[in-house]
C-alpha cells in the first residue's frame, strides 16, 4: 500500500515533469523569414532590343530560355584539354580541399551543440586505506561505518566507492536550440562557401587556359610577323646591293627585325607564368607540369542566361548570405534566452563499502537528487547590450545579402554587355586586319618595284602586326568574358543541392560532400 507521503511526491515529480515538458517548448527567439530581394523581370541587355541593330555574327544568349548551364558547364566549349583539367582540379584543388575541411568542421559543431539536449553523467569509483589512530579510527568508524583493524595502538580503515553523478540544464527557453539551428545555419553557409569557391577555382582553371591558348595565338602571330621581316630584310639588301636602295633602308629592315625577335621571346614570360598558375590549381608542382602549344580557336557558346529570379536559387554566394541572416537571427535567440531563470537538475547515487564484496548489497547504496534555478537579477546592461549587439550584426546581414544579389545581377549584365560589345568589335577588327594586310602586300609591291621607299613598308607592317595583336586580345577577352558570364550565373549549381538544416550531420550529405571534393 502506498503511503500518503509517497503519493504526494509521486504527484509533485508529475507535475514537475509536466512542466518541465511544457516549458521546454518554449522558444523566445525571433522568426526568422529571408528579406525580399529586389528581383527586376528580365536582364536588360540580354533583351531582343539590345540586339536588333547589331551587325550580323553578334553573339547573342541561348535560346529557349530552358537551355539550362549544367554542373560541368566547361564542356560546351568543347575543349578536351580543358575538361581534363576541370576533372583534377575538382579532386586536387587544395583551395576547395581546405573549404571542404571548414565545411566538415561546421557540420562537427551542429553534434556538439545538440551534446546539450542530454543530460551528462560522470562515473569516479575509488578506494583507499588509511591508517589512523585509534581514537580517530573509533570516530572514524562510528561516522561512515567502516571496517577498523587496529595494528599495536593505529586502526587501518579501508573504503571501496562506486559513486554516479547525472546532471541536466533543461532547454526551457530554446538557448540550445537555437544554438542548434546557428550551428546548423552555419553549417549551410560552409557547404554553399566550398561550392562558390569550387566555381571560382573552375573559372580561374578555364581564365587561365583561355589566356595561355592567347598567348600561343600572339606567339605565333610574331613568329609569322618575325619571318616576314627576315623576308623583307633580304629585300632590301638586295635591292641595296643592285643600286635600288640605300643603307638606311637595311638598316631599318634590321631594327624592325630585331624588335619583332625581342617582343616575340618576351612572349613566354606571360606564358610561363599562366602554366605555372594552372598547375597549383590543379595541385601539381609548376616544376613538373607542363602544357602542349595550341592556337586559340575555341569559340564562344551561345549561354543560357535566363531570367533574374532564377539568379536567387543560382549563385552559391548569395545562398551563403542569406544562410548567414538565419544564423544571425538564431544567435539572437540565444541571447535573448539569458533575461530568463535557468533549471538544473542533478542527481548522484553508487555504491560505498568497507568490503568489496559487500560493496554491490543493498546496504551499500546511496542516492540524493536535487534541482536548483538561476536567475541574473542585475548585470547593468550586458544582456541588452548583447542582445543589441546580435541584432546589429542581423541586420547588417540583411543589408550584405540585398548587397550580394545586387552585385550579381550587375555581373551578369556586365558580362551579356561585354560580349555582345566584343563580338561586335572582333568583327570589325578582323575587317581591318584583312585591310593592313592588303596594305602592307601594296607597299611592299610598290617598294619592290622602286616607286616608294622602304618607310612606307615600315607603316604598313606596323599596322598589320598592331592590328592583329588586337584581334588576338579581343578574342582572348571574349573567352574570359564568356567564363565569367557562366560564373556570375552560378555555374549551373542550384540552392536545390544546399543540404537541409536537419541533413548537415547526416552520413548522406557527409558522403555526398567527400564524393563532390
Amino acid at each position: 500500500m502506498t503511503s500518503p507521503r509517497s503519493a504526494v511526491t509521486s504527484r509533485a515529480a508529475c507535475a514537475a515533469a509536466i512542466c518541465i515538458s511544457l516549458l521546454s517548448g518554449c522558444n523566445v527567439g525571433p522568426k526568422y523569414a529571408p528579406p525580399a530581394a529586389p528581383v527586376p523581370p528580365a536582364f536588360k541587355e540580354a533583351a531582343p532590343a539590345a540586339y536588333s541593330a547589331a551587325p550580323p555574327g553578334t553573339w547573342q544568349p541561348a535560346q529557349p530560355q530552358d537551355a539550362a548551364l549544367k554542373g560541368k558547364w566547361w564542356e560546351m566549349f568543347n575543349e578536351p584539354e580543358l575538361n581534363a583539367l576541370e576533372d583534377r582540379l575538382n579532386i586536387d584543388n587544395q583551395n576547395i580541399a581546405q573549404y571542404f575541411q571548414n565545411f566538415m568542421a561546421a557540420r562537427a559543431q551542429v553534434s556538439e551543440a545538440r551534446a546539450g539536449y542530454f543530460p551528462t553523467a560522470a562515473v569516479n569509483p575509488s578506494y583507499t586505506r588509511t591508517s589512523v589512530g585509534t581514537a580517530a579510527a573509533t570516530a572514524a568508524t562510528a561516522t561512515v561505518g567502516t571496517a577498523a583493524v587496529p595494528a599495536k595502538g593505529r586502526t587501518t580503515i579501508s573504503d571501496f566507492s562506486l559513486p554516479f553523478d547525472v546532471a541536466w540544464e533543461p532547454d526551457l527557453w530554446g538557448r540550445i536550440r537555437n544554438t542548434v539551428r546557428e550551428y546548423r545555419y552555419a553549417a549551410q553557409v560552409g557547404a554553399a562557401d566550398l561550392e562558390n569557391e569550387r566555381l571560382t577555382e573552375q573559372a580561374g582553371l578555364a581564365v587561365y587556359f583561355f589566356e595561355l591558348r592567347g598567348q600561343d595565338a600572339l606567339q605565333d602571330l610574331y613568329n609569322r610577323t618575325i619571318e616576314a621581316d627576315r623576308q623583307s630584310l633580304d629585300l632590301t639588301r638586295a635591292l641595296f646591293e643592285t643600286g635600288i636602295d640605300n643603307q638606311e633602308a637595311v638598316a631599318q629592315a634590321e631594327v624592325t627585325l630585331a624588335d619583332a625577335e625581342a617582343a616575340g621571346i618576351g612572349i613566354a614570360v606571360n606564358r610561363a607564368l599562366y602554366e605555372h598558375a594552372i598547375a597549383t590549381l590543379i595541385g601539381k608542382s609548376a616544376s613538373t607540369f607542363s602544357m602542349p602549344v595550341k592556337l586559340l580557336t575555341t569559340p564562344v557558346p551561345a549561354i543560357p542566361v535566363g531570367v533574374p529570379s532564377q539568379l536567387l536559387q543560382r549563385r552559391p554566394d548569395i545562398a551563403a548570405a542569406e544562410r548567414t541572416m538565419a544564423q544571425a537571427n538564431a544567435i539572437i535567440g540565444v541571447e535573448q534566452a539569458a533575461y530568463y531563470p535557468t533549471l538544473s537538475l542533478t542527481g548522484s547515487g553508487g555504491l560505498q563499502s568497507s568490503a568489496i564484496a559487500k560493496l554491490f548489497s543493498l546496504p551499500a547504496l546511496f542516492w540524493s537528487l536535487g534541482a536548483s534555478a538561476s536567475e541574473t537579477i542585475f548585470d547593468a546592461g550586458l544582456r541588452r547590450a548583447t542582445v543589441a549587439q546580435y541584432t546589429a550584426t542581423y541586420h547588417a546581414d540583411v543589408a550584405a545579402y540585398k548587397q550580394t544579389v545586387l552585385t550579381a545581377f550587375q555581373q551578369v549584365e556586365d558580362y551579356i554587355a561585354t560580349l555582345r560589345v566584343l563580338s561586335q568589335q572582333i568583327g570589325r577588327q578582323d575587317a581591318a586586319v584583312q585591310a593592313a594586310q592588303k596594305y602592307v602586300d601594296i607597299a611592299t609591291s610598290r617598294y619592290q618595284t622602286g616607286l616608294d621607299p622602304y618607310l612606307d613598308v615600315l607603316i604598313a607592317q606596323d599596322t598589320l602586326l598592331s592590328d592583329q595583336q588586337t584581334l588576338v586580345t579581343l578574342r582572348v577577352s571574349e573567352m574570359t568574358a564568356a567564363v565569367q558570364l557562366i560564373q556570375a550565373l552560378g555555374g549551373g549549381w542550384d540552392a536545390a543541392q544546399l543540404p537541409a538544416p536537419s541533413q548537415v550531420t547526416s552520413k548522406g550529405t557527409s558522403r555526398q560532400a567527400a564524393n563532390a571534393q
